[in-house]
């Protein structure tokens, strides 16, 4: 599985922007997909995650109410909607595919099997 994350740059506060996650190879319903960030020198933050065939989406407390994760199974690319974007959101944003696993942490990286290359957000005050 390959993943392509798109859709950074910078915003002011209060903005919005849209991110996402292209997947190819050998995708399958049979993933789920999370959302991290990492901002300069601080360890990877556990943003979202979803399960690619549908169901419960999860959102760290940082973000909830202001992102949301959503998916387009036919272009097999997930999506990250970020309002309301506030400066200390600035952080490289990366997507993950993890095989489901019954009891899996999804907020832990290391759960995660697939990273894409992650993209930029930077929202200035």
């Amino acid at each position: 599985v390959q993943l392509q994350a798109s859709g950074g740059g910078l915003v002011q506060a209060g903005g919005s922007l849209r991110l996402s996650c292209a997947a190819s190879g050998r995708t399958s319903s049979r993933y789920g997909m999370g959302w991290f960030r990492q901002a300069p020198g601080k360890e990877r933050e556990f943003v979202g995650y979803t399960v690619w065939s549908g169901g419960s989406t999860y959102y760290a407390d940082s973000v909830k109410g202001r992102f949301t994760i959503s998916r387009d199974n036919v272009k097999n690319t997930g999506y990250l909607q970020m309002n309301t974007l506030k400066p200390e959101d600035t952080a490289v944003y990366y997507c993950a595919a993890a095989r489901l696993r019954f009891g899996a942490n999804v907020a832990k990286p290391s759960e995660y099997d697939y990273w894409g290359q992650g993209t930029l957000v930077t929202v200035s005050s």
